[in-house]
């Protein structure tokens, strides 16, 4: 095990222009590798990326589709879990490409995610977490960061597509559970969506580091969605961040239940945005609703829920709905509904 800083240099912007404008002129190189999914998720479960490659160079965020799903600096792509539960569960980290273990760190804990618990690992020297590198040959290197204690592989192993690494954790400076997936060559990060530097934003790529099929089942989890929904249900009163992260806000209300609240966490939201959270009886007529307001600032998830406290004996039999709205700059670019039933 060792303790060297795992995550490499980030270099200019223009020295990584300098790098492709030299290759076209070197000695023919081998492909680059086509990458999988380095998270198997399973089915009925959604790992979506929560932060892209930051391509801006400066303070200012730029993902490869010019949005800002990123933070300063940031040099991978963070595949997340929906909750604390599922990474309790167990979800593989896997090869995304065939390679040989060239260093690791495993035996941390996993931690809360607290600010506390990220700067602590900052100040350590330990944002990778558990975590490894995996040398693809022709100088391509893969990163994995944030898993949880008790690595699969070990140092010189030889590890082929889809070989489990280890398990998604919450280690290092990650303030959610997920994997950092990074992708270096020579020594330089770079954006798997789009690894040529010089592309702008916006435009469809040239190239991509992706496989065709990278996704597989969950191809979804791959596709740029801003915002996307991570987490929706309904609950028998007031609900926190940390009962969704522990899976026990998802049991629905009975007849009896003291109130009824609907309530959703979403990712990728952008200031200005407007959330709208409205809850329908069997009847159709609306229980509780609220528009939020406007987002003082991009967030990287936000929660929010509505409802109402009982007002008789019992509530009604029959299919409830929960509807989930976002509009921004006067567009809606988000709904969905949720159901449950009272018997």
């Amino acid at each position: 095990m060792t303790d060297r800083p795992f995550i490499a240099r980030r270099l200019p912007f223009v020295a990584l222009l300098v790098c492709f404008a030299s290759a076209a002129t070197a000695e023919p190189a081998a492909p680059p590798p086509a990458f999988r999914l380095p998270i198997d998720c399973p089915d009925g479960l959604s790992c979506p990326v929560q932060n892209y490659f930051d391509r801006a160079d400066g303070p200012e965020v730029l993902d490869y589709a010019c949005g800002a799903m990123s933070y300063d600096g940031h040099d991978g792509t963070d595949f997340r879990l929906p909750t604390v539960a599922a990474m309790e569960a167990g979800v593989p980290v896997v090869a995304a490409a065939a390679g040989t273990v060239l260093r690791m760190r495993d035996g941390i804990e996993n931690h809360d995610g607290s600010d506390a618990a990220v700067a602590a690992s900052v100040a350590e020297g330990r944002e990778c977490g558990n975590g490894l590198v995996v040398d693809l040959g022709g100088g391509w290197e893969t990163q994995y960061c944030h898993l949880s204690p008790g690595l699969a592989v070990k140092e010189g192993d030889t590890v082929a597509v889809g070989t489990k690494l280890g398990n998604v954790g919450m280690t290092g400076a990650a303030a959610f559970p997920h994997v950092h997936f990074e992708v270096r060559h020579d020594g330089l990060s770079l954006d798997p969506f789009r690894p040529d530097p010089a592309a702008a934003c916006g435009v469809a790529p040239t190239a991509t580091l992706w496989a065709p099929d990278a996704g597989g089942g969950h191809a979804d989890d791959l596709a740029y969605v801003s915002p996307r929904l991570l987490n929706a249900g309904f609950a028998a009163g007031p609900v926190t961040m940390a009962a969704i992260d522990a899976d026990i806000a998802t049991t629905p209300p009975g007849a009896d239940a003291p109130a009824l609240v609907f309530f959703t966490r979403a990712i990728g939201l952008k200031g200005g945005d407007v959330q709208t959270l409205t809850l329908l009886a069997p009847d159709g007529t609306v229980i509780a609703e609220q528009t939020a307001d406007p987002l003082d600032r991009d967030k990287a998830q936000w929660m929010i829920f509505t409802g109402r406290k009982r007002r008789g004996d019992a509530w009604p039999s029959g299919e409830y709905r929960g509807r989930y709205t976002v509009e921004r700059a006067g567009a809606t670019v988000l709904t969905a509904e949720r159901t449950f039933v009272i018997p």
